[in-house]
This record gives C-alpha cells, structure tokens and sequence, in this order.
C-alpha cells in the first residue's frame, strides 16, 4: 500500500508494447496535434490581423481557438514523449500540473462558450442595443472573468485532488485523469474532492440552462425572420456554436460521470482520446467552414503574405 507522501511519480498506461502500434500511435498524436496546432493558430492569426473581425464574436473566437491549443498541449506531447523514450513515468509535479491545466482550459472553455452564447443572444435578439452591451470594455471584461474563474476552480479542483492518500501510483489512462486517480485513493481521503465535484456539477448545470435558455431565445427570434437569406446568416454563426457546445458537453459528461472500470480498456482509451483530442481538431473546421467573412479574410491574409502567387487567382478579394 502507498500513500501521498511515498508517491514520488506516477506511472500511465501505455497503448501497446507491440513497436508497430506504437509508432502507429505516435503517428496518429503527431498529426492530430499539428493539424489542431496549424487551425487554431490561423484562426488566431487571421482574427488579430483582419481589423473587420475585430468583432465581440471574434474575440471570444480568438479566445476559444487559444485554449483548444492549450487543452490538446497538456496531454499529447507528454504522451508522444513518453512513447519515444520507452517509458510510463510521470513525476508527481508534472502530474499536478497536467491536473491544473487540463481543468483550467476545460472549465475556461465551457465558462467562454457561455458568453459566446450570450453574444449571440445580444446580436440576435436585441440588436439596437448590441453595441452598447457588448462593448469593448465588457468584452475584455468578459474574458478576463473567463480566465480568472478557471484558474480558481482548478486550483481549487487540483489542490482537493493531491490532498488525499493513493493507494497506488498506476493510473489507468495516459494522461493524470481526475476520475482515475480518484479510483487510486484511499476509499476514506477523497470525499473532499467528491464534494468538489458535486458541487461543479451543480454550477455546470445551471449555467448549461442559461445557455440553453439563449438559444431557446436565439431559435425563436430566428423563426421570426422573414427572409430566407437573414435565417442562414443566423444559422452559420449560431449553429457551428450550438454543435461545439454540444460536442464538449457530451463527451465531457459521458468521461467524468461513466463509472471508472477496474482495468485498463481500449474503449477507456478512445473515449479520452475523443473528448482531450477531437474538440481541438474540429472546433475551427466547424467554425469556419461556412463562415464566410472568416474565409474572406484568411484568403485576404495569403494574398498579402504570397501575392505574386494568389493575387491573380483572387483578385476579387
């Protein structure tokens, strides 16, 4: 039996010791992890470089892109490090840290995509007043409040979570997991840490109503359009949202309220990899892919970066 102050490290679980599948797997983290780097930098990029996107909505998209980056950074790379090196290991510290970020840049995201879904709510269904709520100052006060609430839930989150005993150093997962490590504490240290997440539950609840209470807003004041053309206009910018905040509810929800198995399973595996992985994948495809004003300006970008290569083909632009 090992408790807290004999736990110096922690050992993660590896995908397979067969050499072919664990290149297999480096292979398939490398370009999930590029591609989600490559997306959100650009939507980064083309936001802070187009002064027409210098719009509430596009900020908190900035936002948004910057910690799907930050989310799929606290995990992969350690995994990828951990497979090349032929090793399972994980330091006490460096479990922390991943337990803080990972709860910061979750919970900062789910607290952003409420606002999000406030600005839409604003926009659509009190226009004449848009610019007057959503100014800048709100808006940067908006964000910082985003912030400031995920860095004190996931201290609070973290320091409940290496206050108890563990039993065991194995976690089940190949990254520092609350759930998981939860299973490996002593029966009788981790109901702080329950109460915790009891109590997130229940905030997470209520502002899961406010955001559906918007869109309840959002889908009536739509329906009330009368032109066809206005209706899609609504609908590319707030259904893309919609889908991004039901893909991090589901997969979130199914991962930290599913009972944790007794042994290590492939199904475990992909539902992690789903949940740290898709979301920053998907989310800029699924944000710019009928967002015209956004393609516009990335290929407004390409131009003024190779011209002598784009400029004929779009000179429209």
């Amino acid at each position: 039996m090992l408790n807290q102050s004999r736990v110096n490290g922690f050992l993660l679980l590896g995908f397979s010791e067969i050499q072919e599948l664990q290149i297999f797997h480096n292979i398939i983290f490398v370009i999930m992890y590029l591609v989600a780097f490559i997306e959100n930098l650009l939507i980064i990029t083309v936001i802070i470089y187009s002064h027409q996107l210098h719009t509430p909505m596009y900020f908190f998209l900035a936002n948004l892109s910057f910690q799907d980056f930050g989310s799929i950074s606290v995990t992969v790379p350690k995994s990828i490090a951990n497979s090349l090196m032929k090793t399972q290991a994980i330091s006490y510290s460096g479990c922390v840290c991943q337990v803080f970020f990972l709860v910061f840049f979750m919970i900062s995201h789910y607290l952003l995509l409420g606002i999000m879904a406030y600005d839409r709510y604003v926009a659509i269904c009190n226009p004449l007043h848009y610019e007057t709520v959503m100014n800048k100052k709100a808006c940067i006060q908006m964000a910082t409040s985003v912030w400031i609430g995920g860095l004190f839930y996931s201290a609070m989150h973290t320091g409940t979570t290496f206050t108890v005993e563990f039993c065991s150093n194995v976690i089940n997962q190949f990254f520092c997991e609350i759930p998981q490590l939860l299973k490996i504490s002593c029966f009788d240290s981790y109901l702080k840490e329950v109460w915790v997440l009891t109590f997130g539950a229940c905030l997470a609840f209520i502002y899961f109503a406010l955001i559906a209470f918007s869109y309840v807003q959002i889908f009536r004041a739509v329906l009330r359009i009368p032109s066809s053309q206005g209706k899609q206009k609504v609908f590319s910018t707030c259904l893309p949202h919609f889908i991004v905040i039901s893909l991090f509810l589901v997969s979130g929800t199914f991962v930290y309220l599913r009972p944790t198995s007794g042994s290590p399973s492939a199904f475990d595996l992909l539902v992690s990899m789903f949940y740290c992985m898709v979301p920053p994948v998907m989310n800029p495809i699924i944000y710019s892919i009928r967002n015209r004003e956004l393609k516009m300006a990335f290929w407004k970008l390409l131009i003024n970066i190779f011209p002598q290569f784009l400029g004929k083909n779009h000179s429209s632009f």
